[in-house]
């Protein structure tokens, strides 16, 4: 009987277990099977910058694209992948967008006298007779960065020294903005350039009826036309190395403002052969030419290259006293300023954008600038649409003039590291009272519930992080003043990290593209350690980044 007990025990026992496995087969069989993705990045804090501005912690990438955002447990249940990677608490962003650089003109820098931050006139000789001793077969002497406001009595320097130096070798150095040029006499001569030349849009700059070297704005041009075209090979070079700076602070795309079509090519050439990454939103130079060119042509963008906007020049730049005021300069009654082309120039080139679909993306520094290319939007755009025309810097804005933005659906594209370069000497310039108008990122925001930023570099640093911290503390490197600058014009952090990212993108056309972390957009990502969006203020400038992800791929690595 015991026998015949244990024997049915064990009969039962076999039939449970094989109960057991058909329904765990069962279960499994009926399990989706896992989606296969390129990779997998869990174990982060992922700031999507979606609409919801949610925060996730895995993502899965696949072809260049996000497939899925959520949660870890989420991600690692439904997708499988032979690169999945741990980030360990490291915090993910959207690839940072830079919304205006002169990307092609950063990395020519890269190849002259680096003269930014110089302390006095006599560093900057210093500089350029050690690059020309070094460099004797270079048949001009080329640099660029230096700032007046920087030296003691912060007046523009003069050509005798460079005369006395290099009577036989032209030279041609340009002020941190772009807007002025210290030039010596030898360059003076292959221009045409004498204390009589005149010219709308620019000046040469005389005194006791000799000139003294500086130039502003078009004058610029007169000289830099004389020098010897860059090639093919040599522009190569640059951009690589822009580009691999730039992707060492977490660049993954930048608005260059204004090339010519011949660079627009090279870019196109770069991306079919791979060596060019960084993604690529050009505003085309307004010649007859390349508007002859791409009005033809029409609008184009593809995942690396958005070609739909054109910059224009409405005047000059504040540090130069190129900047056009409704009113004078509080330290110079006679002067104002000046537009850099006339009003109906101005708005014959609306008209043309309008009427071929492109957007015009004007530089405006000066309230008179701002207001007077604003009416012409306005005349153009009549009220609200989907344009996006831009404002490019939008420095100095009379309070009637603010308005304008939102009413016409104008993009306000500024440059937070702007404010926190020029407080130090803008009131100079502008007064008490007009300096309050000036910087003001969060009203211009406020109007109309969007702003892209960017740098303007290489007229400032190249790495987003500055401006993040500017718009957040609008304090400098060293964190001054400790109250801020005009502080009632900062912005969040949300919002700083929007307009550096989805706002941005918005303002070139892009938002379909990238700017967030969703499915279908293109997988360009920032990965650091710390977090900006809690990080103590003091501290964001110098945060590194860990990772900067293009389509995917990583294109630069922390200690790689």
């Amino acid at each position: 009987m015991y026998i015949i007990t244990q024997l049915k025990f064990k009969n039962f026992t076999k039939l449970i277990s094989l109960v057991i496995i058909s329904v765990l087969f069962i279960s499994v069989a009926c399990q989706e099977p896992k989606t296969q993705v390129d990779l997998i990045y869990h174990g982060a804090t992922i700031y999507t910058v979606n609409q919801e501005f949610e925060i996730s912690d895995a993502v899965a990438i696949h072809e260049g694209k996000f497939v899925a955002v959520g949660s870890e447990s989420e991600i690692l249940s439904n997708y499988e992948s032979n690169n999945v990677i741990d980030l360990e608490g490291k915090t993910v962003y959207p690839g940072f967008i830079d919304a205006h650089t002169h990307f092609f003109r950063y990395g020519e820098g890269l190849r002259v006298i680096d003269l930014v931050g110089t302390k006095s006139f006599e560093e900057l000789i210093k500089k350029v007779k050690n690059y020309a001793d070094a460099n004797p077969e270079e048949p001009w002497i080329l640099g660029g960065g230096w700032d007046q406001n920087l030296w003691e009595g912060q007046e523009f320097p003069s050509r005798e020294k460079l005369d006395e130096l290099f009577p036989n070798k032209p030279v041609l150095l340009t002020r941190i903005d772009g807007h002025a040029a210290l030039v010596n006499q030898k360059a003076l001569s292959l221009g045409g350039v004498n204390a009589s030349t005149k010219l709308l849009g620019g000046s040469v700059l005389v005194e006791n009826g000799k000139t003294t070297g500086i130039l502003i704005d078009n004058a610029i041009d007169l000289v830099s036309a004389k020098i010897p075209k860059t090639t093919e090979q040599q522009a190569r070079k640059s951009l690589l190395a822009a580009q691999e700076n730039c992707f060492e602070v977490g660049l993954t795309s930048v608005a260059e403002a204004g090339l010519d079509r011949e660079v627009i090519e090279l870019f196109e050439k770069m991306y079919q052969d791979s060596s060019l990454k960084m993604r690529i939103y050009a505003m085309v130079t307004p010649t007859k030419e390349n508007m002859d060119y791409y009005f033809e042509r029409g609008p184009f963008q593809n995942d690396n290259l958005t070609i739909r906007s054109f910059k224009i020049y409405g005047d000059g730049a504040l540090g130069s006293r190129g900047a056009a005021l409704l009113k004078p300069y509080s330290d110079k009654p006679d002067e104002t300023g000046f537009l850099l082309s006339t009003e109906d120039d101005f708005k014959i080139l609306a008209s043309k954008m309008y009427e071929h679909g492109f957007q015009m993306n004007t530089h405006c520094i000066g309230d008179s600038a701002n207001r007077t290319l604003l009416n012409i939007y306005a005349d153009v755009l009549k009220g609200k649409n989907d344009l996006r025309w831009r404002i490019e810097h939008a420095q100095v804005v009379n309070p009637a003039d603010i308005k304008k933005f939102a009413d016409f659906s104008i993009i306000p594209s500024v440059q937070p590291t702007h404010a926190t370069s020029d407080m130090y000497w803008a009131e100079q310039r502008l007064g008490p009272e007009r300096i309050k108008h000036a910087y003001t990122f969060k009203e211009l925001l406020d109007q109309n519930g969007m702003i892209a930023l960017g740098s303007d570099f290489p007229v400032e640093f190249i790495n987003p992080l500055y401006g993040f911290h500017a718009a957040v503390a609008r304090k400098d490197k060293n964190n001054w003043p400790d109250e801020g600058f005009q502080i009632e014009n900062k912005l969040t952090r949300e919002e700083a990290l929007k307009g550096m990212t989805i706002w941005a993108a918005y303002s070139n056309f892009e938002e379909n593209l990238k700017g967030s972390i969703e499915p279908g957009k293109l997988a360009d990502l920032v990965i650091m350690e710390k977090d900006i969006m809690v990080e103590d203020a003091e501290n964001l400038r110098e945060l590194p980044i860990w990772a900067t992800i293009i389509g995917g791929k990583s294109v630069y690595q922390k200690d790689k």
